[in-house]
């Protein structure tokens, strides 16, 4: 599958998601916690702007993206500003953008696209784009933005944020968490069916 070897053949891997802990610990392995894509997103924004790295901001709508380079900039007035996109185009201008983000020189880009586009986007044109490092943000503009709201904080730690991101968007929202969540599961039960039977 084209997205499992994107992702393996990753430089960093955040588990972004309370599920893939839980089933990391089920199935034997170690990751000590969750990190939240957003949460990875602010706070290297914040590095950025106290290391002098410039940034890019893709995707999105165009009056989003813009509220999040405003808000950040409202945050950390030192901020570099690399460049900024919004998120909707046509595929054979993505040659055309990934050289764009080449030239601003920019030492970070954020990708806002839903996946597995994403993924897709930027394993395609990263030998063009030459960015040090790139980082799909998914929703997070619309957070940042204060289109969608993030869920409370109670929500987060016990691992239901993705139930609260559901109530505001259900029909968005359906097949992802409620379809997802169930194979997910299935992939989870027959994994550890596996290394069990390779025990015995």
């Amino acid at each position: 599958m084209k997205l499992r070897r994107i992702i393996n053949h990753s430089a960093l891997i955040s588990a972004d998601g309370q599920a893939i802990v839980w089933a990391a610990k089920f199935l034997g392995y170690d990751i000590p916690e969750r990190v939240a894509g957003i949460d990875l997103f602010q706070e290297l924004v914040r590095l950025s702007a106290e290391k002098g790295w410039r940034v890019y901001y893709f995707g999105g709508e165009q009056a989003i993206v813009q509220k999040v380079i405003c808000e950040h900039q409202k945050l950390y007035p030192n901020l570099q500003i690399a460049g900024f996109r919004n998120g909707y185009f046509e595929e054979q201008d993505s040659v055309k953008i990934a050289s764009e983000i080449h030239e601003s020189n920019a030492d970070i880009l954020f990708v806002g696209f839903s996946s597995p586009k994403k993924e897709f986007w930027i394993h395609t044109y990263f030998e063009i784009l030459q960015v040090p490092f790139v980082m799909g943000v998914g929703g997070s503009f619309d957070v940042v933005a204060g289109k969608t709201k993030r869920a409370p904080l109670v929500m987060q730690k016990t691992g239901l944020e993705w139930l609260y991101r559901f109530l505001q968007e259900p029909k968005r929202m359906a097949k992802r968490y409620l379809i997802g969540n169930l194979h997910f599961f299935h992939l989870v039960v027959k994994e550890k069916w596996r290394i069990e039977r390779e025990k015995t």
